[in-house]
Protein backbone atom coordinates (compact mmCIF):
# COMPACT_ATOMS: atom_id res chain seq x y z
CA UNK A 1 0.00 0.00 0.00
CA UNK A 2 2.58 1.87 1.09
CA UNK A 3 4.96 1.68 -2.31
CA UNK A 4 1.70 1.80 -4.42
CA UNK A 5 1.29 5.92 -2.52
CA UNK A 6 4.90 6.47 -2.63
CA UNK A 7 5.66 5.51 -6.79
CA UNK A 8 2.20 8.15 -7.48
CA UNK A 9 3.67 10.61 -5.56
CA UNK A 10 6.93 10.19 -7.12
CA UNK A 11 5.20 9.60 -10.37
CA UNK A 12 2.95 13.08 -10.15
CA UNK A 13 6.33 14.89 -8.85
CA UNK A 14 8.63 13.78 -11.53
CA UNK A 15 5.79 14.67 -14.30
CA UNK A 16 6.43 18.68 -14.26
CA UNK A 17 10.08 19.42 -14.87
CA UNK A 18 10.20 22.26 -16.19
CA UNK A 19 7.95 25.47 -17.01
CA UNK A 20 6.24 25.22 -20.30
CA UNK A 21 5.96 27.42 -23.31
CA UNK A 22 3.11 28.99 -22.32
CA UNK A 23 4.31 29.36 -18.22
CA UNK A 24 7.55 31.69 -20.19
CA UNK A 25 5.19 33.79 -22.63
CA UNK A 26 3.46 34.78 -18.94
CA UNK A 27 6.21 35.39 -17.03
CA UNK A 28 7.92 37.23 -19.98
CA UNK A 29 4.85 39.72 -20.39
CA UNK A 30 4.58 40.15 -16.77
CA UNK A 31 8.48 40.64 -16.56
CA UNK A 32 8.10 43.35 -19.23
CA UNK A 33 4.85 44.61 -17.50
CA UNK A 34 6.94 45.44 -14.43
CA UNK A 35 9.82 46.90 -16.48
CA UNK A 36 7.29 49.34 -18.10
CA UNK A 37 5.73 50.51 -14.86
CA UNK A 38 9.12 51.22 -13.04
CA UNK A 39 9.65 53.03 -16.43
CA UNK A 40 6.90 55.21 -16.02
CA UNK A 41 7.97 55.97 -12.31
CA UNK A 42 11.23 57.07 -12.55
CA UNK A 43 10.78 59.23 -15.95
CA UNK A 44 8.39 60.90 -13.62
CA UNK A 45 9.59 65.02 -12.73
CA UNK A 46 9.15 64.19 -8.88
CA UNK A 47 11.79 61.08 -9.28
CA UNK A 48 14.19 62.80 -11.55
CA UNK A 49 14.22 66.24 -9.46
CA UNK A 50 14.66 63.43 -6.05
CA UNK A 51 17.36 61.60 -7.67
CA UNK A 52 19.13 64.77 -9.10
CA UNK A 53 18.87 66.30 -5.72
CA UNK A 54 20.45 63.52 -4.42
CA UNK A 55 23.59 63.20 -6.47
CA UNK A 56 23.64 67.21 -6.29
CA UNK A 57 24.35 66.38 -2.21
CA UNK A 58 26.81 63.79 -2.49
CA UNK A 59 28.71 65.50 -4.79
CA UNK A 60 29.33 68.27 -2.59
CA UNK A 61 30.09 66.81 0.61
CA UNK A 62 33.24 68.44 2.34
CA UNK A 63 35.71 66.00 3.77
Amino acid sequence: MFQRILRRVTTAANADDGMSTAEYAIGTIAAAAFAAVLYAIVKGDGIVSALTSLINRALSVNF
